[in-house]
């Protein structure tokens, strides 16, 4: 027995040192960081040349605020200049909504009664609904922030209460950034002056920039509640305006408009992060169109900010 084990036991060590030559490389290989890929940079003076040039050519006022949250890059047009939101203010409901089931004073679950009285016109579903169904706070969100519906807007609204959404905008550093009312219900309106300059809601290309940024890092209600916000904003249906030529770049986003008014806000999950907010107002063309004026810039503004960080600039 003992001498046909001693050749086992000293081949071991061969085996042993073969094991390891194998191994360790690995190990080594494991332990070297990779280094970052470095970030996209886009060439930021001729994206902002051409941005302009679509913006002076269009019939109407553009402003636009542009942000690559990673690489720190900026540019914008009009950035702090007020304008009317259309559906756009309805992100800061939905943050608003969020904040308050973060704060234990309101649930995804919670129920909502879709009355008779609560239905009304525009973008939705619920309007051709059964009155009477009972939906969650969720569901309302969901459609609200997806399709745009306007009655889910208005039921979230009465749980939630006007003046917290200006509360919470506020908190976030956002002073300009106000809904007025609820949708189609201009009697209902906190601010009547500011709601029949800017209709819905007000705010500004900066503000609205600033607002999808800090849900792109987390910090507008929290981390788990802001990746939901973001996955319900993936989820829009709207490809009309920015995302029209962006050729389907993923991008968390919501629109709005009104006769005179587009307005869209992305954060397009690039090589890098980039937030683009777009606004308009005053526009001559008010065709209710695909080829509408307003939503041709909008869509190449977006393709134009798109291109500038979906490939690294050539030396």
């Amino acid at each position: 027995m003992h001498s046909t084990s001693a050749p086992l036991v000293r081949r071991l060590p061969r085996f042993a040192a073969l094991a390891l030559a194998v191994i360790l490389p690995g190990c080594v290989r494991a332990q070297t960081a990779v280094p970052a890929p470095a970030p996209v940079r886009a060439d930021t003076a001729l994206l902002h040349r051409t941005l302009d040039s679509l913006a002076t050519a269009h019939r109407g006022v553009v402003g636009y605020a542009v942000h690559n949250l990673d690489t720190g890059e900026r540019l914008e047009r009009s950035g702090d200049e007020t304008f009317p939101t259309a559906s756009l203010i309805k992100v800061p409901v939905l943050v608003t909504v969020f904040d308050l089931i973060a704060k234990g004073q309101l649930s995804l679950d919670d129920q909502l009664t879709v009355l008779r009285i609560d239905i009304v016109p525009g973008s939705g579903i619920l309007q051709f609904l059964h009155p009477g169904m009972i939906i969650t706070v969720r569901d309302a969100a969901w459609l609200m922030t997806t399709i745009s519906d306007n009655t889910a807007t208005n039921l979230l609204l009465d749980r939630i209460i006007i003046r917290r959404v200006w509360e919470k905008m506020e908190a976030l550093g956002l002073p300009h950034t106000k809904i007025h009312s609820k949708s189609f219900l201009r009697n209902s309106s906190v601010a009547m002056d500011s709601s029949v300059k800017y209709g819905l809601g007000v705010t500004t290309p900066n503000e609205m920039a600033r607002l999808f940024g800090l849900l792109a890092d987390g910090k507008a209600v929290g981390g788990s509640a802001d990746s939901t916000m973001l996955d319900f904003l993936v989820h829009n249906t709207d490809f009309e305006l920015l995302q029209r030529f962006a050729g389907g770049a993923r991008a968390a986003h919501k629109t709005g408009a009104t006769d005179a008014v587009r307005t869209e806000c992305s954060l397009w999950f690039l090589p890098a992060r980039v937030v683009a907010c777009v606004m308009t107002k005053e526009n001559v063309d008010q065709r209710w169109i695909i080829d509408n004026e307003a939503q041709v810039t909008l869509g190449r503004m977006g393709e134009s900010i798109v291109g500038a960080w979906r490939a690294p600039v050539k030396p």
